[in-house]
């Protein structure tokens, strides 16, 4: 949000992650300030799940430096990057079936925050329950809790993952292809969840290849292609970008969400 003298929460310097001989990320830079939305869009295999994994600690880079806060940690597992403050969802719907959405958050609160266990808690704080019942309010899901995660349809159980990372209230969330798989009213209603996010501070890394929900949500974008970053900027200046049209959304994409976000403004 700020490009002045504010140091970046993610600062990210000539990343580079090489699987053999192929860089999925190649020489990558973003900076994120506390605040930002930064939505990031490009063709399949471009490495953008690929990015969050090295952020997060997934699948660590083969070179480059990330800093959280101003802390090294392109070398630090996964659970400690959590617990440093970096949470995130997947595109896979994964969840503890036989258990209900809020119990599911409760292992999101207890595991990914503050707390290096590897056990089972025998017993949950009060802090932990109010982190929980914030985030199934935040994620829409406080009068569905009770439900069992095997029963549950794609959209909440993409709710779900949201909510058990929202439960560990991390510095930056990073979201990966929230309404893939949706209807177009599902993804008007993970936008409203979304724009609640972004009212309430959260700063947010997401991936999605429905461009409406991308552009509309985020007020810088990043497109990869190849593992390259080739565009950064607003919603505006992407559309224009001759290299974006010809590489990832095409002519007549381009126009369509022209014409949305002229009649959006």
């Amino acid at each position: 949000m700020s490009n002045g003298d504010t140091q970046p929460l993610l600062a990210c310097r000539n990343v580079f992650k090489y699987f053999g001989g192929l860089a999925a990320v190649n020489d990558f830079d973003l900076d994120v300030y506390s605040g930002d939305v930064i939505g990031i869009g490009g063709p399949n295999g471009a490495g953008k799940t690929t990015f969050l994994d090295v952020i997060s600690g997934i699948n660590p880079a083969t070179s480059g430096e990330i800093l959280l806060d101003g802390i090294p940690i392109a070398n630090k597992k996964a659970d400690v990057i959590c617990h440093l403050g970096i949470s995130r969802t997947f595109q896979l719907n994964a969840g503890f079936e036989s258990m209900s959405i809020r119990e599911n958050t409760l292992v999101g609160a207890s595991f990914g925050r503050g707390d290096k266990g590897w056990f089972p808690r025998m017993i949950y704080s009060k802090e932990m329950h109010e982190r929980v019942e914030r985030a199934l309010e935040l994620c829409h899901l406080q009068d569905r809790a009770e439900l069992i995660v095997r029963d549950l349809p794609v959209l909440d159980r993409k709710l779900l993952l949201m909510a058990g990372a929202l439960a560990t209230e991390p510095k930056l969330l990073l979201i990966d292809e929230p309404v893939g798989g949706l209807n177009p009213h599902e993804v008007d209603d993970v936008m409203e969840i979304v724009q609640g996010l972004i009212a309430e501070g959260v700063t947010i890394i997401l991936i999605e290849h429905v461009m409406r929900f991308l552009l509309q949500l985020s007020e810088r974008v990043v497109i990869m292609h190849h593992g390259e970053k080739i565009y950064e900027g607003d919603s505006k200046g992407l559309l224009s970008d001759r290299k974006v049209v010809e590489v990832y959304l095409g002519e007549g994409t381009a126009d369509r969400l022209q014409h949305m976000m002229a009649e959006r403004a």
